[in-house]
């Protein structure tokens, strides 16, 4: 299972806004995540959290680029999260080979055509609404059947422009035009949900608002997700890479 390290070179991203915003403390953070076990290194410059306030592709790429090109100098594997068509074009022209877009090309629909025209891999997630999150959007006849089915939609869409299946990782969206019980409701429902999708899943729950029902400590509960995760997905996106590659040890020692 891949271990994505979320890196944030945002000031204003839900957990960790400002913390990394320097390309030096980013680049530095970036390589304690791969010491810290993350396989791939998720940079991401725009904030998509509720109230948060869009920017441009040449805004994003001055605060990633920078920390782009150094990571990959380092040889770490690189994902860039973003919904900016030109953005996608520039990581990928810079040695990027996955590009992470939380609208799965619903703000800017050319993204698809980038991404076709390379060999890089796609991240289609599911949301509604506008890049920023919103709460408003959450309403759901039966949360796995419409999540399956609007996924459906954006998976067509983005082989009808050339992107191969294979190239495909599918996002749920936890956090996404989703509140309450809803995420729990798709975690539950994952494996009908896969069955109905199938291809490469990746999860992104790490210290989201579901955990705070659970624990106090999200980056805890974030790693028990994680190792009930296990054999059933091809990837999580998490902030604490270290615990949740030691949930990623113990589990696969555990079930030999």
């Amino acid at each position: 299972m891949e271990i994505l390290g979320i890196l944030n070179v945002t000031p204003d991203s839900f957990s960790d806004g400002g913390r990394w915003a320097s390309a030096e403390e980013a680049l530095a953070r970036g390589r304690q995540l791969a010491v810290d076990g993350a396989t791939i290194i998720d940079v991401g410059g725009e904030s998509t959290r509720p109230g948060a306030t869009p920017i441009t592709s040449d805004e994003e790429w001055d605060r990633i680029g920078p920390v782009v090109e150094g990571l990959i100098a380092d040889g770490l594997t690189v994902s860039v999260d973003t919904y900016h068509a030109e953005t996608a074009r520039r990581a990928i022209a810079a040695g990027v080979p996955i590009i992470n877009d939380v609208t799965g090309g619903r703000i800017e629909p050319e993204i698809h055509t980038v991404v076709a025209g390379s060999e890089a891999q796609y991240v289609l997630q599911h949301s509604r609404g506008g890049a920023v999150t919103t709460n408003d959007t959450a309403v759901y006849d039966s949360i796995i059947d419409d999540v399956a089915r609007e996924m459906s939609v954006a998976i067509e869409k983005a082989v009808a422009t050339g992107i191969d299946e294979s190239r495909l990782i599918l996002d749920p969206g936890l956090g996404f035009s989703k509140v309450g019980e809803q995420d729990w409701d798709v975690l539950a429902g994952l494996d009908r949900l896969m069955a109905m999708l199938p291809g490469r899943w990746l999860i992104g729950h790490s210290r989201k608002r579901l955990l705070s029902s659970v624990s106090d400590d999200r980056d805890f509960a974030t790693a028990l997700v994680t190792s009930h995760l296990v054999g059933r997905v091809w990837g999580v996106r998490v902030h604490d890479a270290k615990s949740n590659a030691a949930a990623l040890t113990v589990a696969r020692r555990f079930h030999g």
